[in-house]
């Protein structure tokens, strides 16, 4: 999804209305995103998505009462797959943003973040990519599991041949292997070859490991 398409329809959750205000009159001037829906709690937010099937991107509070924003994107991407989903938080700790990524989430931003980041997260995220705060993707870096993940770390990233490289971009952005193979012209079959020799190759055990690998040695967008 590029800037030239006509609308990024939002939903907006937060339990604390001002925030939800807030985030509404950063974005009243972008010619791009709308916010089609609004929500204080998780229940409320999953009835305006069943009322509002034009939402294509949920920005979730982590920190509201009785369903967590971990609960919530959970239930969002089990319902909704093609929504996508941002959090949005005042902490950036690494037990936190594993659990949005690990939730399916492809974005975490800080409730401090400018008019602008927020403008290019909500176009990264809704058109397939992934968008983390440069203090969250310290986090994700500082806090990087090396044994857990991919055993002991190489000087330099290993080889990925250029169709490892479009598929591991495609796995970043959340496809499935359908999606991957469509948009490839290769088999599914294949494409599920390739996501096993990117996890040889990278020793990554899980594809949360992979992602973090793949932005540590900038291998994604």
């Amino acid at each position: 999804m590029s800037d030239t398409l006509t609308r990024i329809n939002l939903l907006l959750v937060d339990d604390h209305q001002m925030v939800i205000e807030g985030i509404k009159t950063l974005l009243k001037t972008d010619p791009v995103v709308r916010v089609v829906a609004q929500a204080n709690s998780g229940d409320e937010a999953l009835r305006r998505l069943r009322e509002h099937p034009e939402v294509q991107l949920a920005i979730v509070d982590l920190n509201m009462p009785q369903m967590s924003g971990v609960e919530l994107t959970k239930h969002i991407r089990a319902g909704y797959p093609t929504i996508r989903v941002v959090a949005l938080s005042m902490f950036h700790d690494h037990a936190s943003v594993m659990e949005v990524l690990e939730a399916g989430g492809s974005g975490y931003l800080l409730k401090n973040t400018t008019k602008t980041e927020l403008s290019q997260a909500i176009r990264d995220v809704a058109g397939g990519k992934t968008h983390f705060s440069k203090e969250v993707g310290d986090t994700l870096l500082q806090n990087l599991d090396v044994p857990a993940q991919r055993g002991p770390a190489p000087e330099q990233p290993v080889e990925l041949t250029a169709r490892e490289r479009e598929i591991l971009q495609l796995v970043a952005a959340e496809k499935s292997n359908h999606d991957i193979a469509e948009t490839l012209f290769i088999s599914e079959r294949t494409v599920e070859t390739h996501r096993k020799n990117i996890l040889t190759k990278t020793s990554c055990k899980s594809m949360v490991g992979l992602i973090q690998y793949a932005m540590k040695h900038k291998l994604i967008d």
